[in-house]
Order: C-alpha cells, then sequence, then structure tokens
C-alpha cells in the first residue's frame, strides 16, 4: 500500500474497512484520532463543514459526541461510547447518527499497526445489517473521508 493512497474495501456482508498509510509515527496519529483539538481540525468533511463540538470521554465505557455544522446552516450530528482501548494500537467505539441516514448502530474498529516511520491506519465499520452497509457504500463517504484523512496528513507533517 502507497503512503497517501485511501483504500476502501467492503468485505463480507456488513462491514466497510478504510486503510492509509500516513507518514508519521504511530502516537502521533493516534493522537489526531482521539484528541478533540486534533480532531476538530481533520474530521469535518468537505468544505464548508466545521465541527464546534467534540466530546470525548476516553475511556472503556466513556461516550463520544460530535456535532458538525455547515455554512449553510445544516446541523449533523453523533454519539457514541467506547468499548476498547488499547493505547496507541486500537480503539472500537460504537457511532449512532442523531438523524440516522442508516439503520442502526455501527461499530468502529480503529487499528493503528507502526511500520518504521509510517503508521498504517486500518477503520473497520460493523453495520447491523447489509442494506445499512449498502447505503452507507453509497453515500459520498468515502470522498468525504478522503478529504479528511488528506486533511490529517497536512496536519502530521506540521508536527513530524
Amino acid at each position: 500500500m502507497t503512503s497517501g493512497k485511501l483504500d476502501l474495501t467492503a468485505p463480507g456482508e456488513r462491514e466497510i474497512v478504510i486503510t492509509r498509510i500516513f507518514n508519521a509515527p504511530r502516537t502521533l496519529v493516534f493522537n489526531a484520532f482521539t484528541k478533540p483539538e486534533l480532531l476538530k481540525q481533520w474530521l469535518i468533511g468537505p468544505p464548508g463543514w466545521t465541527m464546534p463540538v467534540c466530546e470525548i470521554d476516553f475511556r472503556v465505557g466513556g461516550n463520544i459526541r460530535y456535532e458538525w455544522e455547515h455554512s449553510n446552516g445544516k446541523r449533523m450530528g453523533m454519539s457514541g461510547t467506547y468499548r476498547e482501548i488499547v493505547v496507541p494500537e486500537r480503539v472500537v467505539a460504537t457511532e449512532k447518527f442523531d438523524e440516522p441516514w442508516y439503520p442502526g448502530e455501527a461499530v468502529g474498529t480503529l487499528v493503528f499497526t507502526e511500520q518504521g516511520s509510517q503508521t498504517l491506519v486500518n477503520q473497520s465499520i460493523l453495520y447491523e445489517s447489509r442494506e445499512a452497509r449498502e447505503i452507507v457504500l453509497k453515500s459520498p463517504m468515502e470522498g468525504g473521508i478522503a478529504i479528511g484523512y488528506n486533511r490529517l496528513d497536512e496536519i502530521l507533517k506540521s508536527q513530524v
């Protein structure tokens, strides 16, 4: 896999797997996925969006709350709960949108693998049904993640 290239696959019936290599140490990349001050800089999707709310109680059983706002006034919110945390290797959490655009709750697993001076991020999202996964695959989610990951790459370059 090439650094900077997003790879999205859909194994099985209910899963999406997203991988990308970042040119940064694992600790920096892990922090970018778990620290509100960093998440608010890159996890905002396409231009026009901001993340005014990013609340993280970073412990097993702790809650997550993200709220995004577009310059046109549209808002979107998501909540979840941490199920597993292994610093700086793995995070498992649930996610459910306030106004669901796919049915049910999803479980996301992030795995951070150090490869020399680079970090492989493997993000697996397991949906409650095949129908939910198909809705997500047909959405602009992949493009939004790519934009966010490119933004994250720039942030990480400034910290290395």
